[in-house]
């Protein structure tokens, strides 16, 4: 497909525009730390004693999924192969220097730890230590911050949920880092409205709000999402088929965390060409790009703004201002955003 082989194209990557991209500040908002784990970190990791060794092609078998149920169930099988404090620090550093190549200046990651604890059941605290380990370092060393929301499975329930969300609040009080909570998984099965006593205790305890909506539903899930007072839409693909939503969306400025191209692999999208990404920016949604699950999905943060241009026509200024938006919409404090934001209005 036209798409696939742009984001897959050595020449863009090398193109004047890639530099452009590469210098121009900007946030990552929607980024899942398992789904950054590539086949060949899965063959580092399985090397450690104690454990069976996997080859390039079992942990390629992994990622294979037709659709959004079997990427569901790739996500675990990936996840499930992350068992220490270790495992987890490696996957935490190749992230952010992937990021810092790309030009990311601040991250706000998912981390799945209602899988840790639901499928896995073991203690996330000596996990999670692994991951603020390489978190100091990189901010020390390659100048990129990073902030966890702490993701609940929400076709567990709202049970496992609220063990998800209280370990972020309970955490938080020494790991800062922690910014807020959101609901992942199968929309089709559970709508946010479950979890709406939850994320007022979680607000009441300092946590940020996000909310996976309307990527596999309708804007029903969207508006469920609003309605229990998620201050960001993960995804937020089917809004385009109600008006009324969109213009809540766009005077609101509640932001939309976009991820066109996940939304093609998994099927929510049949093509590229369709994504309604350029319809909700000319509508004046306050609309961020993001890659969701680069080593499911195949294209990283500075591909889909490559992306934006050569397929939805954006010019220079407007990924610009798709770069500042990312900072607007961050959970940055406000003298870091203007810091960045002023960066960004005067690159070239």
């Amino acid at each position: 497909m036209e798409w696939e082989a742009l984001i897959n194209s050595k020449s863009t990557s090398t193109s004047e525009l890639g530099d452009f991209l590469r210098r121009l500040p900007k946030a990552e908002l929607h980024l899942h730390l398992e789904g950054t784990v590539t086949p060949e970190t899965l063959v580092d990791l399985s090397r450690q004693p104690g454990r069976t060794p996997l080859t390039i092609e079992a942990a390629r078998a992994l990622y294979n999924y037709t659709d959004f149920t079997g990427f569901l169930m790739a996500f675990k099988a990936i996840s499930e192969q992350l068992q220490s404090a270790y495992d987890y620090e490696l996957i935490t550093w190749r992230m952010l220097q992937d990021l810092a190549r790309q030009g990311v200046v601040h991250a706000e990651v998912y981390v799945s730890v209602g899988v840790v604890y639901y499928w896995r059941r073991v203690e996330f605290e000596p996990l999670f230590e692994g991951m603020e380990r390489a978190r100091i370092r990189a901010e020390r060393e390659l100048g990129i911050t990073l902030y966890w929301i702490f993701d609940a499975v929400r076709h567990f329930g709202p049970e496992p949920a609220a063990k998800v969300f209280r370990k972020a609040a309970e955490l938080r009080a020494s790991h800062p880092s922690i910014i807020g909570i959101g609901i992942g998984g199968d929309e089709r099965r559970t709508g946010p409205e479950p979890f709406r006593e939850l994320y007022a205790e979680a607000a009441a305890n300092g946590l940020r709000l996000t909310c996976h909506a309307g990527e596999t539903a309708g804007p029903k899930s969207i508006w469920g999402a609003l309605n229990i007072g998620s201050e960001r839409i993960g995804h937020g693909f089917s809004a385009i088929h109600d008006p009324e939503l969109l213009e809540i969306l766009s005077t609101r400025q509640i932001p939309v965390e976009i991820c066109v191209t996940s939304n093609v692999r998994t099927g929510c999208c049949p093509l590229a060409a369709d994504h309604p990404v350029r319809e909700y920016f000319d509508s004046g949604l306050m609309v961020t790009l993001n890659s969701d699950d680069p080593a499911l999905f195949g294209s990283n943060l500075l591909e889909e703004y490559i992306l934006a241009e050569q397929s939805f026509g954006f010019t220079r200024d407007h990924l610009r201002e798709l770069a500042a938006n990312s900072i607007e919409a961050s959970f940055l404090p406000p003298e870091q955003k203007l810091l960045w934001l002023h960066r960004i209005e005067n690159h070239e």
